[in-house]
């Protein structure tokens, strides 16, 4: 596997060797021994979500001490992934990161904790998966808002399917990062 660096520190993009042949493909999505001394983490966690085309899930995250890192691929279809740095201390602070997670790439996208987190679904039936640092904690939940327009992010679609709660998710204008 090798790990390619992305202008916000500590976020990483990992390539998994893929061994393809008449029968298929085989790879590794993970592997704490090999990984260890790039990805100093321990997953708890692991979720999956299966979403159709043209739905938006995000911006999440979950407040200290029940933060989670995540380390995100797509199974099946495509996702455009967002994160957007929320680390007050970074001088990436409020900037975001896209990248095109898909089954034919078989990238993986490694999220510290201290960052919000969505994607837009690309294709139907698109199969997400992730591993979480620490479990899930419902009063820790948050949520920017998706389209807050001081993100600056283009998300190539005018009316993706959210749920309420992102419809009701908190202006980046208005967040007190506790990160």
């Amino acid at each position: 596997m090798t790990i390619e660096k992305t202008f916000i520190k500590d976020l990483l993009i990992l390539h998994p060797a893929v061994f393809e042949d008449e029968r298929g493909y085989f790879l590794e999505s993970y592997n704490k021994k090999s990984l260890a001394s790039k990805l100093d983490v321990e997953f708890v966690q692991d979720n999956e979500s299966m979403s159709h085309k043209g739905v938006l899930r995000g911006l999440h995250f979950q407040k200290p001490p029940f933060a989670q890192g995540k380390l995100v691929r797509v199974i099946t279809g495509s996702v455009l992934d967002v994160v957007v740095d929320l680390r007050k201390d970074s001088s990436t602070y409020g900037k975001h990161y896209k990248h095109i997670l898909s089954v034919k790439n078989k990238t993986q996208l490694y999220v510290p904790k201290g960052f919000a987190h969505g994607f837009l679904v690309l294709e139907d039936h698109t199969i997400f998966s992730y591993k979480c640092t620490n479990y899930y904690h419902k009063e820790a939940e948050s949520a920017l808002l998706w389209n807050d327009v001081t993100l600056h992010i283009d998300w190539e679609i005018e009316n993706p399917i959210i749920s309420e709660k992102d419809k009701n998710a908190e202006y980046f204008t208005n967040f007190v990062s506790p990160f």
